[in-house]
């Protein structure tokens, strides 16, 4: 049985120049076995290879995120395509979505975007990690058509009310991403956890953001996986091990061709 997984963290970024190395022995020294990898947009797709290139553990995603979406979309996302297509195995497609919490003025090329890359991960049978900030509802109306397909993933961070999760639950091959934020005070997601199957979560840190408590406002990074699965155990009254098997379980559905 494969360890833990974190499911999406970006150690490949800057924040890890210093010490990425020692990033990743704590993550393995803590048992997070595999790191799944999303990339961002054009600008880090030569870090995210070469980590991977160099870890086994590690694990390369492709896709544009929406907060890159600007004047240059098509450009970027050409880029990004060219990668994807390139013979070079990925292991989803990701990250990818809707963002209209810091800007909503290029909403139309984020849907055009989005819609794009779900089409990638149909033709290739690969998963879709996706990210939605403040956007529920313009991203359920483009999943609708695509909720009888074969399209799977992972609605990454998720951080919404007990309706959210009941809209995304539909999707009956995807996995809701639990991360820190579970372990904020002011969170609500231990309740509605409550109501979500524990077979329908995977972990997640997405580092270096949403560092959980104890390390809230630091750089998080995977070791600190241990930490979100601790609270899953709190919330669902289930042995840490039993949280350890069964996310690992679901990861693996989602991520099919990893072996």
């Amino acid at each position: 049985m494969v360890g833990l997984i974190d499911t999406h963290t970006h150690i490949f970024s800057e924040e890890f120049d210093a010490d990425r190395e020692l990033v990743l022995t704590r993550a393995l020294e803590a048992g997070v076995e595999r790191m799944y990898m999303p990339n961002v947009d054009d600008t880090t797709i030569k870090p995210l290879l070469e980590m991977c290139d160099l870890h086994d553990c590690c694990f390369p995603l492709m896709g544009l995120h929406p907060t890159s979406v600007d004047t240059e979309w098509a450009e970027r996302l050409a880029k990004v395509e060219e990668v994807f297509r390139s013979g070079r195995k990925f292991y989803g497609v990701g990250e990818v979505g809707l963002d209209l919490y810091w800007d909503k003025t290029y909403l139309k090329e984020q849907i055009k975007v989005f819609e794009t890359q779900i089409l990638w991960a149909l033709e290739s049978g690969l998963p879709l990690i996706v990210h939605c900030r403040n956007a529920y509802g313009e991203l359920l109306d483009i999943m609708e058509q695509y909720k009888d397909t074969s399209l799977r993933g992972i609605f990454h961070c998720f951080d919404g009310s007990d309706e959210d999760a009941a809209n995304l639950l539909q999707y009956k091959n995807f996995m809701l991403g639990i991360n820190g934020i579970v372990t904020f005070k002011k969170s609500s997601l231990p309740v509605v956890l409550k109501d979500i199957p524990i077979e329908r979560v995977v972990l997640e840190t997405d580092s270096p953001y949403l560092a959980p408590v104890p390390y809230r406002g630091k750089r998080n990074e995977s070791s600190y996986l241990v930490n979100v699965a601790q609270k899953l155990s709190e919330i669902y009254g289930l042995p840490l091990e039993v949280i350890y098997s069964i996310t690992t379980e679901n990861a693996l559905k989602v991520f099919q061709n990893a072996g």
